[in-house]
């Protein structure tokens, strides 16, 4: 996990500064500036960013989703001042649409992911998902939940870890790691974060840790990935937002690792494609694309928000906007 990946400034006196708030803020105002609007905040985190969407909207309602109760409890706190045009649900980002059905409001007019770990997530030593604390090696943003980053590493088989460590994590080393984990763990059970980072350490060769931060970094973001099924999640949720935009309406993601934001593009670029066979003269109404892209690529935060806050720098920003509705809809 990657120490910067985390969504808010811990600097900030008096609250949390949500990461690239401008940018989220005027991309998401197009679509804002109509009659009642409904933005979805998909990972609610602390609540920075809707506090700042509905201060800028005074006619926005917004539904915030959180898995995790402890955000949800802290943001009705922050969001007490606009209670009356706030709805609050604890669940995963992928039961979007279950969410939106729920609450009567199947069309909205925005959506923002903000994924990643949020700072008390990081913060509080022992929800375990830091290896800067000595914590069991826990790792879930739903504490009901029954998997843990404990039960990962003392549980799967090394194929299975090999692949986390290598599909979630990028760690080269994966299977020197997944070994050295198997070989600890059958003298005895690996169950504190501080012994987890000291056999990554021992797993990564010397030259290799002498540059890139702290070796264990790639192996904790694998475990919450897993942990979490933080990429299923996305990739049920953020094509379930896409349907449920209304023309105009926009949705903005910010990613935190390479693998979120590859999803984030894949599916992006799937939904901006004209998907007419090729040599038509003219392209097919029904496979001309729906939305389109607002960023070039994935923008990044500035230098400064950089140097006032390092957990943002591994920030990556893409947004699209529903440009045509779906043939049925029409």
């Amino acid at each position: 996990m990657h120490a910067e990946n985390d969504r808010n400034d811990p600097q900030e006196p008096g609250g949390h500064v949500p990461v690239m708030l401008e940018r989220v803020l005027e991309l998401l105002a197009p679509a804002l500036d109509r009659p009642a609007p409904v933005v979805v905040d998909a990972n609610l985190g602390l609540g920075g960013h809707a506090e700042a969407l509905l201060a800028a909207h005074p006619s926005l309602h917004l539904v915030g989703i959180d898995r995790d109760p402890t955000a949800i409890e802290r943001s009705a706190a922050r969001l007490a001042p606009y209670a009356a045009r706030t709805t609050l649900v604890r669940a995963v980002s992928d039961e979007l649409a279950d969410v939106l059905a729920g609450i009567g409001r199947p069309r909205i007019d925005g959506a923002l992911f903000d994924l990643g770990v949020s700072s008390p997530q990081l913060d509080e030593a022992e929800r375990g998902f830091a290896y800067s604390y000595d914590a069991p090696l826990d790792m879930r943003m739903d504490r009901e939940e029954e998997l843990t980053a404990e039960s990962v590493v003392n549980t799967y088989p090394v194929a299975e870890l090999i692949r986390i460590l290598r599909d979630y994590g990028e760690e080269r080393f994966a299977p020197r790691v997944a070994h050295l984990i198997a070989k600890e763990r059958a003298r005895e059970a690996i169950t504190s974060t501080k012994r987890l980072a000291e056999i990554v350490r021992t797993a990564i060769p010397a030259a290799t840790r002498r540059t890139g931060g702290n070796p264990a970094k790639r192996t904790f973001q694998a475990l919450r990935i897993e942990v979490n099924a933080e990429l299923t999640a996305l990739e049920r949720a953020l094509p379930a937002a896409l349907d449920a935009l209304t023309l105009g309406g926009r949705v903005v993601v910010l990613a935190y690792h390479s693998l979120e934001d590859r999803l984030t593009k894949q599916i992006l670029t799937a939904r901006t494609r004209d998907t007419s066979p090729p040599g038509l003269p003219v392209p097919l109404p029904a496979h001309q694309p729906r939305f389109a892209l607002l960023t070039k690529g994935a923008e990044l935060p500035s230098e400064e928000e950089v140097a006032r806050n390092p957990r943002a720098a591994s920030a990556r920003c893409r947004a699209a906007e529903r440009i045509r509705e779906a043939v049925d809809e029409s």
